[in-house]
């Protein structure tokens, strides 16, 4: 994570401050709302409605709302400055909460529709707490499966398995932070990377699959877990130009030339625009694509959070309940049309449920001086042969680019017959005998 903490940060975690509810409410007319609807595709609103179990109308309500609260935070933060304390969405993602640390902007706040309430610590304070915990994280007990940034409660929060709370509390301590900035939670959270070494994905690397998060100019950003610099990956094929893991877990994975970037995420099926980078609150809804499992949906919990993997610790990645299993690693976070970030790891599966991390994509994008390929841009197309054609005279059979196949589903190509690995739309590239990650002889 950037490590750019102002040394004022560090001082004394005491102080007064306030807490400010920014209502956001929905727009009133009928226009206004076809406007908001027409901004989210259809596809979106149906996945937040499964997931999180509202009707289509209140996630339209929502993502209208959070859109709100994106810009509103953004402003008061800035506004705010060094007395910023950190933002969070209620439950039903309508109200914004932003707290900051000196009553004499109370003026400002209400100014800004806000109503005040008192807390203790900046964000920046929180945040200078827990570098401190990250800076000993090498030796944080295999009972303490991470902490985090707790904003709502204006703590640091260390999760700790059961029976190992006073370790947790103990080495908490060690590290230097002050005792009543720190909440011990009993979890039940064992996160491990996602990384599913059986392979079969759209992009591979040696006997391991991943998820493509982002496209960027020149290829894609993915999990720093999913091969080292200078890693070959298939599919698209290409090799990982910059990767860091433990510490962080983000990498870009820069393709060969005739494998062309594009502002698309896969929703299996179908797919989502990619339209900017802008960071949604806590409490915002979010959903999230990968190889394994397709397309989930849930809400940012926390940011800043660092796990404590076997590898080691990662730190500065943002906590959910949207779902993820081995193999979705790198895959795609999105609020809205919004890239969030990409898949880091978690503990639990899309059967039980379970809390699971994301790194955050701006991040990624300043390390490597990346570009974002967003559906409002025009990236260049390939100047070079595709590194997989359809000649003159195509290799007749019952295979098509656009359909839509079930894992299961049997086809012919080229004289054989394929059975598919996993569900997914087929794309022009994606024939049978050149995708092994999703296709096997039958």
């Amino acid at each position: 994570m950037n490590r750019k903490i102002v040394a004022a940060a560090a001082a004394a975690l005491t102080g007064a401050g306030l807490v400010t509810a920014v209502a956001l409410t929905p727009s009133a007319s009928a226009g206004q709302a076809v406007s908001a609807a027409d901004q989210v595709q259809s596809e979106i609103v149906a996945a937040l409605s499964r997931d999180l179990k509202i009707s289509p109308d209140q996630a339209r309500t929502r993502l209208d709302g959070e859109q709100k609260a994106a810009r509103a935070d953004s402003d008061l933060k800035t506004r705010l400055g060094s007395s910023y304390g950190g933002s969070w969405l209620d439950a039903t993602g309508t109200t914004l909460t932003v707290a900051v640390t000196d009553a004499a902007l109370e003026g400002t706040v209400r100014a800004a529709g806000a109503t005040p309430k008192t807390v203790t610590r900046s964000a920046a304070q929180l945040d200078a707490a827990k570098l401190s915990l990250d800076a000993r994280g090498t030796s944080a007990p295999k009972n303490v499966p991470g902490w985090y940034v707790d904003a709502t409660t204006n703590s640091i929060v260390v999760l700790a398995n059961a029976g190992a709370e006073a370790t947790a509390k103990s080495w908490a301590t060690a590290s230097g932070v002050r005792a009543d900035a720190v909440r011990v939670e009993t979890s039940t959270e064992t996160p491990v990377p996602l990384i599913d070494v059986i392979g079969g994905n759209a992009y591979t690397f040696g006997s391991g699959r991943c998820s493509i998060g982002f496209s960027v100019e020149g290829g894609f950003v993915t999990a720093g877990h999913c091969g080292t610099t200078g890693t070959r990956t298939s599919n698209p094929s290409g090799s990982v130009a910059g990767s860091s893991f433990p510490g962080n877990d983000y990498g870009w994975v820069r393709v060969d030339a005739g494998n062309t970037p594009r502002p698309l995420v896969n929703r299996y099926p179908g797919t989502v625009p990619v339209a900017g980078s802008q960071e949604a609150a806590i409490g915002a809804s979010v959903c999230r694509s990968g190889s394994t499992t397709g397309w989930h949906c849930g809400t940012i919990q926390q940011k800043n959070a660092s796990v404590n993997y076997p590898q080691g610790t990662v730190s500065g990645l943002t906590r959910t309940n949207a779902c993820a299993e081995p193999g979705d690693s790198g895959g795609s976070w999105l609020a809205g049309d919004q890239a969030q970030g990409v898949t880091s790891g978690g503990s639990g599966n899309c059967s039980s449920g379970g809390t699971f991390y994301f790194q955050p994509i701006a991040e990624i994008l300043s390390v490597y001086n990346l570009r974002l390929v967003t559906s409002g841009s025009n990236p260049p197309s390939s100047t070079t042969t595709p590194t997989t054609t359809t000649s003159n005279n195509p290799p007749g059979g019952t295979w098509a680019a656009g359909t839509t196949y079930a894992a299961g589903a049997t086809v012919t190509y080229g004289g054989a017959s394929y059975r598919a690995l996993q569900a997914h739309t087929a794309q022009a590239g994606w024939e049978p005998p050149n995708v092994p990650a999703l296709w096997a002889r039958a």
